[in-house]
């Protein structure tokens, strides 16, 4: 009975240790100015908290010209805005949109992402991103 409950635990530890990290929050690298990024304030924002996926990774958002890691090392660096990083909550990138797909496309990359699957063929046809000016 203890070598089953002893083997048990450790197989319950492999499983775990090999699971995949779980998302903690989406990154949103930003800029002053950017019309991309008023598009998804005006069409995202006020809802992402309360969407199933604003529970699971809240929105935290980062000037690229503050920080274009998000306080995250290792992090590739942003180079257009929007660009939206889901982090796991191992501190590591699960993975990226750069540019803002519109409303229409913008949960179900996040979900793509999040699910660690690709997106679907005639995924988001246009992406529109803001290079970074200084």
């Amino acid at each position: 009975m203890a070598f089953a409950l002893l083997l048990s635990a450790m197989l319950c530890g492999v499983l775990l240790s090999s699971a995949p990290a779980r998302a903690a929050e989406l990154l949103m690298f930003e800029q002053d100015g950017c019309p991309f990024c008023r598009k998804f304030d005006e069409e995202i924002a006020p809802d992402y908290p309360k969407s199933r996926i604003g529970q699971i990774a809240p929105l935290r958002r980062v000037n690229i010209f503050e920080d274009r890691r998000g306080g995250i090392e290792g992090l590739m660096p942003a180079v257009f805005t929007p660009t939206f990083v889901l982090i796991g909550d191992d501190g590591q990138e699960i993975g990226r949109l750069e540019g803002y797909p519109g409303q229409k496309w913008f949960y179900p990359e996040v979900e793509a992402l999040m699910e660690g699957r690709e997106l679907p063929a005639g995924g988001a046809p246009d992406r529109t991103a803001t290079p970074v000016e200084r």
